[in-house]
């Protein structure tokens, strides 16, 4: 029987490369910094890293309004920096995956200023172009993400029509029903792949194919913005055949997708019959889920049903660069310890977002200080690396660090064994040495009220995992030895049957 992917037993590490550490001295982050501190990765244990974008671009959004597909940005480096992180990475056993924004480009982006050059441009049919509805206004009532309820159309007055941005008016959409941009845009995957990159986390992939009749929202929809609505069929025959490009390399090359339907289909119609997304986000574990014990009951268990049936493999994510960490969202370092292992015990590949492992919190950005058009600056604060003034960065940083920086830093945590940055590499050393919690079959067990509790099986391998989601101690009947706490106690000693507020345990 041939081995499962390398994707299914990994543990994926998101860097946001503006805010993990600076190597030019200029208070950006970059990918010499990345490059210097490929040691950290590979000392926590992590498998894979993904980098948010470092294409060219003017950073209207920060990366996702791409200029060029097919080179760095000097703000992060060159493409020879990029090269040595790929060969430092893979020589450290960690592969890389690039995050790739195939739904829009920037409106500086070549493709769309000839574009929008005239009205019998070559490039005109590349991107979503209507003449204005008969009142003059945009052609539909679709939102944008950002800045709304705003329009998602803006008026070329030049050649008289609307160009369609599902974000920004720097973003202008992509037509993926062109031929031409499908070509296109392969290219800028082989380009890539060529150059040894292991995969790609796909931006709004839900966005590709749209309705060619532009129907107008319900109206009681339209607050929400088209981006997170928009759900049509057509987006899978986009999604076979840039599989088809991918599976065409050697080493198991990965699609990680982002969907995110607020109303439609679930997500796990884009895994297809295992011809589309190898990877698809759990992004309502990361943007919907409280600390709730029935609430995460209710998630795994529709997760499970959901994705089972049709062989897919479920990506777990509790932090990333859209959403407030977890740390801020639950409340304690207590429950960011009990979320670790919920993350890394349960059957799937878990995406961890750089800082997650010092426990970090969102920043509190001054509005002075404030640039992300999505609101989004304190979950980007940069990452501490030492406890002395500056923490690890020659210049003053981008953004403002997290709460406490000069004690929730990776040499001060790491220099501690009860810290929750080595209950991360415990945690990851775990599901490293246990073909169950690595790729086990998973069953959810009866637990008392506000426990979560399942096991995990491989073989003659075991794992119980029990997750008290509580501000009080419970009692909760299990066997076997605490491998894991979250907050350290017993391990290595036989489970005493009771689990103490907002604590999280592995017995093997």
């Amino acid at each position: 029987m041939p081995s499962a992917p390398w994707w299914r037993s990994a543990v994926v590490y998101q860097i946001y490369p503006l805010s993990f550490a600076d190597g030019s001295g200029d208070g950006v982050g970059d990918l010499r910094g990345v490059r210097a501190r490929l040691d950290h990765l590979a000392w926590l244990g992590v498998d894979a890293v993904w980098l948010s974008p470092i294409f060219r671009s003017p950073m209207a959004d920060f990366g996702y309004d791409v200029a060029d597909y097919c080179d760095v940005d000097p703000l992060f480096g060159s493409l020879a920096d990029l090269d040595a992180i790929v060969a430092d990475a893979h020589a450290r056993g960690i592969r890389v995956l690039l995050d790739w924004v195939p739904n829009h480009t920037s409106d500086r982006h070549p493709w769309f200023v000839e574009s929008r050059a005239s009205r019998s441009s070559p490039r005109r049919g590349w991107y979503v172009w209507r003449d204005p509805a008969p009142d003059g206004g945009p052609p539909n009532n679709w939102t944008a993400a950002f800045g709304g309820p705003s329009p998602a159309w803006t008026l070329d007055r030049a050649t008289g029509q609307y160009y369609l941005h599902t974000f920004l008016p720097a973003q202008p959409d992509l037509d993926w029903r062109n031929p031409d941009v499908v070509a296109a845009m392969h290219a800028t995957l082989r380009f890539w792949l060529d150059r040894g990159i292991d995969g790609f986390r796909v931006d709004v992939v839900h966005g590709l194919g749209k309705d060619p009749a532009l129907p107008d929202d319900p109206p009681e929809l339209v607050p929400i913005p088209h981006a997170a609505l928009n759900d049509h069929e057509s987006t899978h025959a986009i999604l076979r055949a840039l599989r088809r490009v991918v599976d065409a390399y050697p080493g198991e090359r990965v699609l990680v997708g982002e969907v995110y339907l607020l109303v439609g289909k679930t997500h796990a119609s884009y895994y297809g019959r295992g011809d589309e997304l190898h990877l698809v986000f759990e992004l309502p574990a990361a943007v919907l889920t409280p600390w709730d014990a029935a609430e995460w009951r209710a998630r795994i268990a529709h997760v499970a049903a959901t994705l089972e049936p049709i062989g897919a493999w479920p990506t777990w994510v509790l932090s990333n660069h859209d959403t407030p960490r977890h740390r801020t969202r639950f409340g304690s370092e207590a429950r960011a310890r009990a979320a670790a292992v919920l993350l890394l015990a349960l059957r799937g590949t878990p995406f961890l977002y750089a800082g997650e492992e010092l426990g970090l919190e969102d920043a509190v950005v001054p509005l002075a200080r404030a640039v992300d058009p999505g609101g989004r600056d304190g979950c980007r604060a940069p990452i501490p690396w030492t406890p002395a003034p500056g923490h690890g960065w020659p210049a003053e940083p981008w953004l403002p660090f997290a709460p406490e920086p000069a004690r929730r830093n990776v040499e001060t945590l790491r220099a501690d064994p009860s810290s929750i940055l080595h209950l991360y590499r415990r945690l990851l050393a775990a599901r490293r040495a246990s073909p169950a919690l690595r790729a086990g079959d998973q069953t959810l067990r009866p637990a008392p009220d506000g426990v979560v509790a399942w096991e995990r099986t491989a073989g003659t391998d075991r794992r119980t995992v029990l997750v008290n989601f509580t501000d009080r101690a419970v009692a909760c009947a299990a066997a076997g030895t605490v491998e894991v706490a979250s907050d350290g106690e017993g391990e290595g000693r036989p489970y005493a049957g009771t689990l103490a507020p907002d604590q999280a345990v592995v017995l093997r």
